[in-house]
């Protein structure tokens, strides 16, 4: 497996107020591996995902994509004083890119709580996803200029989903499939803006154990099919532990643990904020 790197996160805090979410986080993940980002309840990995991803401009620090910054910001106005966080003076500019310009550079992701279009069919799902790269305007738009690109997209989107074993439902309405198809629905959509770098945010959540096994499964495919690279947010520790090769731990903000499913399971500190101590 390659180690070249594809995601490197640099002193990264995101502050909300006078409330520090995420707190000088460091991640690197190189291509080809499935992480995990794990931690007790609003430990900050939703609020890191968000930060990658550019819902939020983070508050201090960098991030880049294969080597380019995607994210890079420095406390400044009411912040330089209200800020907590460490490496104040470390940065100075401020790039922030908007959600679609960073998925279009090569990062997608899902949601905790499914957010499919709910009343479209399982094929326009993943068409308006691929609609992400679609090189029409206006003018060549209205005349039908790009009616070949528009056809291939219609065979890529059937594509992707005989690949994902979905070809059967294309027609169903999105939700009227059950959960665990549901959730490959959200993956394929995701799939059919063509990343390099895929986040899965809790993607197990209300599933039941088989459906858990078969997305572990599901996970390790895409990842050799479509030669990804995924980061996964996940409090189900049976599939991070059988599916990440490296894990990330946060607890209240701040990056605690790093290593192998098995380092992480014997780590005295992630034992700690799982499961605490006592007095």
């Amino acid at each position: 497996m390659s180690k070249e790197n594809i995601l490197k996160v640099c002193d990264v805090t995101m502050q909300f107020g006078g409330v520090v979410a995420v707190n000088n986080l460091n991640m690197e993940i190189n291509k080809g591996e499935i992480v995990g980002l794990i931690g007790p309840n609003g430990a900050g990995k939703t609020t890191a995902f968000n930060t990658i991803t550019g819902v939020y401009a983070p508050t201090n620090g960098a991030i880049y994509l294969e080597g380019k910054v995607i994210a890079e910001n420095h406390p400044s106005g009411k912040m330089k004083s209200a800020y907590k966080g460490q490496n104040m003076g470390k940065y100075h500019k401020a790039v922030l890119l908007t959600p679609d310009k960073i998925t279009k550079l090569g990062i997608a992701r899902t949601f905790q709580n499914i957010r499919l279009f709910k009343d479209l069919t399982v094929f326009e799902n993943v068409l308006i996803a691929k609609h992400m790269n679609y090189r029409a305007n206006p003018f060549s738009a209205t005349f039908r200029l790009n009616h070949k690109e528009e056809k291939a997209m219609r065979e890529e989107s059937l594509r992707l989903l005989t690949l994902l074993d979905l070809e059967k439902n294309k027609d169903d309405i999105a939700t009227s499939l059950p959960y665990g198809k549901q959730r490959h629905l959200e993956i394929a959509r995701a799939l059919a803006t063509n990343p390099k770098l895929l986040l899965l945010d809790e993607p197990a959540a209300g599933m039941n154990p088989q459906e858990s096994d078969e997305l572990m499964e599901f996970i390790h495919r895409i990842r050799d099919d479509f030669h990804l690279t995924i980061l996964v947010i996940e409090h189900h520790m049976q599939l991070v532990m059988g599916v990440c090769e490296r894990i990330y731990v946060l607890d209240y903000g701040s990056l605690i643990a790093e290593g192998t499913p098995e380092e992480i399971q014997n780590n005295p500190k992630v034992i700690e904020a799982y499961l605490g101590v006592d007095e």
